[in-house]
């Protein structure tokens, strides 16, 4: 717990974080819901103050994501892997395109932005876009651990990769990395 306040302390430290959070409108920032060891959302959720709509993502056909507002105590089900969803429309729900900031989960990652995640590529096929030079929103922001971290990731031609990873140390700009 104390690791997911602190990586929720850098997170609203950093400035992209906070260019978002002070847009005229709230940003729809799309997060997850934690399972497996995965980073914990709340301390982010609690110092929303009302900045953002939170969004969670859902599963679409063609193994990609759609994304649904979310608050604390809203209706979810389970989906095929056990993992709540809002139990939205799905004529609510938002596509990538939407979104501000995207709070990614991460099993592993490097500081070039290279993401392992749990291996059914939902990201990677629903980001695709951002392979694109011209393609700067949403910020992808990957959300996990320092001791994730690993010197190198192999990428593939269909991996999308991090603007930024966040974890309880700081926030690593993958963009700057790429480009050294």
């Amino acid at each position: 717990m104390a690791a997911a306040e602190t990586m929720a302390e850098r997170l609203q430290e950093w400035a992209p974080w906070q260019d978002a959070e002070d847009s005229a409108a709230p940003a729809y920032v799309a997060g997850y819901w934690a399972v497996r060891g995965e980073m914990p959302l709340h301390g982010v959720l609690a110092r929303s103050d009302g900045a953002f709509i939170y969004c969670l993502p859902c599963i679409e056909p063609g193994s990609r994501l759609s994304f649904a507002p979310w608050r604390t105590g809203d209706p979810v089900e389970a989906n095929c892997f056990g993992i709540p969803e809002p139990t939205l429309e799905t004529t609510s729900r938002l596509s990538p395109e939407d979104l501000a900031v995207v709070l990614v989960p991460l099993l592993g990652f490097d500081q070039r932005g290279n993401r392992l995640g749990s291996g059914a590529g939902y990201y990677d096929r629903s980001f695709a876009f951002r392979r694109h030079p011209s393609s700067t929103r949403p910020l992808l922001v990957g959300v996990g651990y320092a001791a994730q971290e690993r010197s190198a990731l192999d990428a593939a031609d269909w991996d999308v990769p991090l603007d930024a990873v966040v974890t309880e140390l700081g926030v690593i700009d993958c963009v700057k990395k790429r480009e050294q």
